[in-house]
């Protein structure tokens, strides 16, 4: 069993509140990932959309683009716009040898809205998670006929956020599925029993840790999923509650192999991304050995 270990640009610099942002450049940010022990990263607003211009920079510190995130608005869009919508990330993401595009879904999400309590989010009846789902499976077979696959990213205030909104989306949906340990929780999702569930369709993990005192402790009636992140509600694994070294056999167990990628969103001012990079990497290799996995370095670009 082989993985790969990856970490998101938003411990650095966070796209929804560049409030919470440290002020280091992207070879900054790829040079203390590199000091970490990472070999990939998801990209980030700091990342160019090209591959001659991004490329010699990746290799200056062995690393490669594991992914990246696409607001996605098919819920409410039409596929022919997300096709022209996604074509210049997907161009690149191809060129760059990435293992998927992240997908989530924005459309009538407040993921984004601070002043938006997270009780808000949207609903959706189970006929129109059925016509959602038959909508992303016809888009994630486009992608992967394109030559660039699309992992699903269920989220914290978006339309796919709970265990039974997934369920429900999985049932109606031939979609890959990005399992994000650190979202279930937060949601009240058994992250254990959604890898039970769902394993054949993982194809990409994040390795999102929670802080429970600080997601039991909201008021999801008042306060929204950016005042979480503000207070902490992430960090990554061996900062937090759960336990990856179950979550970690368990993946291996049911044959998943690929990337883990830490994307957990912080003020860097309180929880330096460097000393947080460290401390995740260390964790995940301690539970990667007790899972049995071999921990490989990304491969060289063609």
């Amino acid at each position: 069993m082989k993985a790969k270990l990856g970490i998101a640009p938003i411990a650095w610099w966070n796209d929804d509140l560049p409030e919470l942002s440290d002020d280091v450049s992207l070879e900054e940010c790829l040079r203390q990932a590199s000091v970490a022990g990472f070999t990939g990263m998801e990209t980030g607003r700091r990342f160019p959309m090209n591959m001659a211009e991004l490329g010699p920079i990746l290799d200056r510190y062995g690393i490669c683009v594991c992914g990246g995130w696409f607001s996605g608005l098919l819920l409410d869009g039409d596929i022919e716009a997300e096709k022209d919508r996604i074509a210049e990330q997907m161009a690149f993401f191809k060129a760059a040898d990435a293992p998927c595009i992240v997908y989530g879904e924005t459309a009538r999400s407040v993921q984004g809205v601070q002043s938006a309590p997270l009780n808000t989010k949207p609903v959706l009846s189970e006929a129109d998670m059925a016509d959602y789902g038959r909508k992303m499976s016809d888009f994630a077979d486009w992608c992967a006929k394109e030559g660039m696959p699309i992992a699903y990213h269920h989220h914290m205030a978006a339309a796919v956020e709970t265990e039974a909104e997934l369920d429900l989306f999985m049932k109606h949906s031939s979609v890959p599925l990005l399992f994000d340990a650190g979202h279930m929780a937060f949601a009240g999702g058994d992250v254990m029993r959604v890898i039970e569930n769902h394993h054949a369709r993982i194809s990409h993990v994040h390795t999102k840790d929670i802080r429970r005192s600080v997601t039991d402790g909201l008021d999801r009636t008042r306060e929204s999923f950016l005042d979480a992140v503000i207070k902490g509600a992430f960090t990554v694994p061996g900062d937090g509650s759960l336990d990856f070294e179950d979550i970690t056999k368990t993946l291996a167990a049911k044959g998943y192999e690929g990337w883990f990628v830490i994307e957990a969103e912080q003020d860097p001012k309180v929880s330096p991304p460097l000393d947080m990079a460290i401390k995740g990497h260390k964790e995940l290799m301690r539970v990667m050995d007790a899972a049995g996995y071999e921990v490989v370095q990304s491969e060289a670009r063609t």
